[in-house]
């Protein structure tokens, strides 16, 4: 099992246990975080945006040249921005930012 923290804009703080491999948009939207993963994974949006822990970044592959193009369309996109859909929990801990 892989321990998920969710940050959110709001300042809350919501933490869950999540099976190694799982989608992080599957977990985050089961948490009920704000992320509406609108096209379900196609990378045909970026409604579920979050913001990686520079810590926790370095744990997960690179994202594909498709997600990078979507990424360029998030206006407050980071360094670190990644979408859930894209995401397998990696084993251990992760923790990620829910843009409000």
């Amino acid at each position: 099992m892989t321990r998920v923290r969710f940050l959110r804009a709001d300042g809350r703080v919501s933490e869950v246990d999540a099976p190694e491999g799982a989608r992080l948009l599957d977990i985050a939207q089961a948490d009920g975080q704000p992320l509406e993963g609108t096209c379900d994974g196609v990378m045909a949006c970026a409604t579920c945006h979050v913001i990686v822990d520079v810590a926790d970044f370095g744990q997960l592959p690179v994202p594909s040249p498709e997600e990078e193009d979507m990424l360029d369309l998030v206006p407050d996109a980071t360094r670190t921005s990644r979408l859930a859909c894209q995401i397998r929990v990696p084993a251990g801990t992760l923790a990620v930012r829910v843009p409000g």
